[in-house]
């Protein structure tokens, strides 16, 4: 049996919603918010005009991108939380994770434009502040574990996130890999408890990463 039309219509318009979100992902990560949205088409494999109508303008996008985008990763970060057998396990795997994070860290504490729009979109607040209780979770709880230095929080975990996840210059992804993987493995032996030297400042909380 085939599908009606209108089935098909609608599994058409979900694909080409999926596509556009999955290009605008991609592209965001890499350039930035501010992109001409013809060159998300293009990467979508679809017309301007099909874009257009799914998202009106690029604050529509934006706020559909980082809906998805903080979407999963909350669903990482818990699956970390359920199935790991310590929080400093759950919070390792999270890091490693951490590709993945580059655009929600971009969209919630480096594009201006992006942050704008999620100021103003409760929705999206909600998801980044679940987020920030999860990985608050996973600080805490590594702490009382022993195995995570006790001079840091939440927010110290998230701005090293933001320092560290910003693309890498240059074109060979390779090397943009690598260097990330070995950038979070010395953040890692930074946040492990042991003779470390003291930290300058205080801890940041999640509430410091408010604007």
């Amino acid at each position: 049996m085939t599908a009606d039309p209108e089935t098909r219509l609608r599994a058409d318009a979900r694909r080409n919603r999926d596509q556009i979100l999955a290009a605008a992902r991609l592209i965001f990560a890499a350039q930035g918010a501010e992109v001409p949205m013809e060159e998300i088409a293009r990467s979508a494999g679809v017309g301007v005009g099909t874009l257009y109508r799914r998202f009106p303008d690029r604050d529509a996008l934006i706020r559909a991108v980082a809906v998805d985008n903080f979407d999963r990763v909350l669903r990482d970060a818990k699956a970390a939380r359920d199935e790991e057998s310590s929080d400093w396990d759950a919070l390792i795997r999270l890091l490693h994770q951490s590709m993945e994070l580059q655009l929600s860290i971009q969209l919630a504490m480096v594009s201006p434009r992006a942050l704008a729009i999620l100021k103003s979109d409760p929705g999206i607040k909600a998801l980044r502040d679940e987020l920030l209780v999860v990985l608050s979770g996973f600080v805490q709880g590594a702490q009382a574990e022993g195995k995570l230095r006790e001079d840091v929080a939440t927010g110290d975990v998230a701005m090293l996130f933001a320092t560290l996840l910003r693309q890498m210059p240059g074109k060979n992804e390779e090397v943009a890999r690598m260097a990330i993987r070995r950038c979070i493995g010395i953040m890692i032996d930074g946040l492990r408890a042991g003779a470390n030297e003291p930290l300058p400042g205080r801890a940041l909380t999640g509430a410091d990463l408010d604007p």
